[in-house]
């Protein structure tokens, strides 16, 4: 048992999660402590029935402090988790600063749990919710009959812009329904009944750096640089999960009905395929689930090796919160 953790970014959308997961799974632990901005500290967070004050997230609120669960912009997280590392903590990073650095081992406990063992920055970084779900699904596959390329298209929810996206899909629905016109917060666009196929900044060859992680964290948790990968993000007007179409080439060949099998042994996948009953994952069903869910499963008609399939996951649980407790409890456990 660790004898002091802490939740660093406690007060946002994903730290309010970690703090419900930390509870409902029972995490063991002697004191926990609460960071989180100089705006948020001093504010009052129920925490199993006890009330505690938010501290500010400096570097010295980490003495004592064994294991920390942090989810911070890359930039805290760049400046601060070195900082607690000296003061002797483990930290868990949901950030993307680290996730490429060679010495910071980048962890889906499902699927290279092992990895965790080369972390000689004292930190474990948690993948983009994109690639979680992503690789949770592809790594059966892979496992069986080698994957060489992917090709996945990303529908992503406004959640996992933060509250601003939130707030421009529930202010343009309001405003589409009054007739008025509202103007954008978060996005480029107005999202009410639109699609816009682009997240993150341009990078290399025309592609975002959303739409990188898809290629550079799946070869890095997967531990193949061989695999070629072709992405494309799109945010979407949905609240909250992901939702991803992917297609997978593999050295040898996967039947639709093996795919199903091997997707049914996978720890944390369910399988909802069932197009005659209209059964497949939805993110409006899928929302509040720890899981990665998979539907509509069938062969490429274009490729003799390939598989294609749809996905679903709640990016602030499994894409996010979920991931980083998971590793705190294989920490735990081992």
């Amino acid at each position: 048992m660790y004898e002091s953790i802490a939740v660093v970014g406690a007060t946002g959308a994903v730290g309010t999660i970690i703090l419900e997961l930390l509870e409902k799974r029972n995490f063991p632990f002697k004191t926990i402590k609460f960071l989180a901005s100089k705006r948020s500290a001093g504010k009052t967070l129920m925490f199993k029935g006890k009330p505690y004050t938010v501290e500010a997230t400096v570097p010295d609120a980490f003495v004592g402090v064994q294991l920390a669960i942090a989810s911070t912009p890359d930039e805290t997280a760049r400046d601060l988790l070195p900082e607690a590392v000296k003061r002797g903590t483990l930290c868990i990073d949901e950030s993307g600063y680290w996730r490429m650095d060679r010495d910071v081992p980048l962890v889906i406990p499902e699927v290279n749990a092992a990895a965790i063992q080369s972390a000689l920055k004292g930190i474990i970084s948690s993948p983009n919710c994109s690639t979680t779900q992503l690789v949770v699904a592809v790594k059966p596959l892979h496992d069986y009959g080698k994957v060489k390329r992917i090709v996945v298209s990303t529908y992503q929810a406004v959640s996992g812009a933060g509250l601003p996206g939130t707030r421009d899909l529930e202010s343009g629905i309001k405003a589409m329904a009054e007739g008025k016109v509202y103007s954008c917060e978060c996005f480029p666009y107005p999202i009410v009944g639109n699609c816009i196929p682009q997240i993150g900044s341009l990078k290399e060859k025309g592609y975002t750096s959303e739409e990188l992680k898809l290629l550079y964290e799946t070869r890095k948790i997967l531990g193949d640089d061989s695999i070629r990968v072709c992405p494309t993000a799109v945010r979407v007007p949905v609240a909250n999960c992901h939702s991803e179409s992917i297609l997978v080439e593999t050295e040898k060949k996967i039947t639709a009905e093996k795919a199903c099998e091997l997707f049914k042994s996978m720890p944390g996948v369910v399988v909802q395929d069932n197009v005659s009953q209209k059964k497949y994952p939805l993110p409006h069903l899928c929302t509040g689930k720890d899981e990665v869910f998979v539907g509509r499963i069938r062969e490429d008609l274009s490729c003799d090796n390939g598989l294609a399939f749809w996905c679903v996951s709640d990016n602030l649980r499994k894409g996010a919160a979920t991931n980083a407790v998971q590793i705190a409890e294989y920490l735990q456990k081992n």
